[in-house]
């Protein structure tokens, strides 16, 4: 019964985050989408990175990263950078107009979030943070 129950949560939960992110894309006046979005996040916080890093932080294939990293170039949020001593060595880079796209979809989700979760009582908000964190310190043993 346990595991039955686990998997409808999992089920519920991917369920969720599916329309979420349907919801999101819908309401985001750029033609984008999540992966992107997290390249520009990588970049904006941690600087530019080599295209291998960024796969590998976040999880995407080699030739994925270069599919999102021509994108977000071609849609003028990201640029090439060559290191003058080592033509080899290119780093994709955020421009000023990907931090503005960044900003915006960063608040276009957190204006989705709130819509989303207004259903929940204050109760069942610290009791669903309280299981994520308890998942979350799982995860990090």
């Amino acid at each position: 019964m346990r595991e039955t129950d686990i998997f409808k949560l999992i089920h519920a939960v991917e369920l969720f985050t599916n329309e979420a992110i349907i919801r999101w894309t819908k309401s985001f006046p750029y033609s984008i989408g999540i992966s992107p979005i997290l390249v520009l996040a990588e970049l904006k916080q941690n600087g530019p990175q080599k295209q291998s890093v960024l796969a590998n932080k976040l999880g995407y294939t080699p030739a994925s990263m270069t599919n999102i990293s021509n994108r977000l170039i071609k849609q003028g949020f990201a640029t090439r950078e060559y290191n003058e001593s080592d033509r080899r060595n290119v780093f994709l880079s955020i421009t000023k107009t990907g931090i503005d796209v960044l900003t915006e979809a960063q608040q276009k989700g957190q204006e989705l979030r709130l819509e989303l979760f207004k259903v929940l009582s204050e109760e069942e908000v610290k009791q669903y943070l309280a299981l994520h964190e308890k998942l979350l310190k799982n995860l990090k043993k």
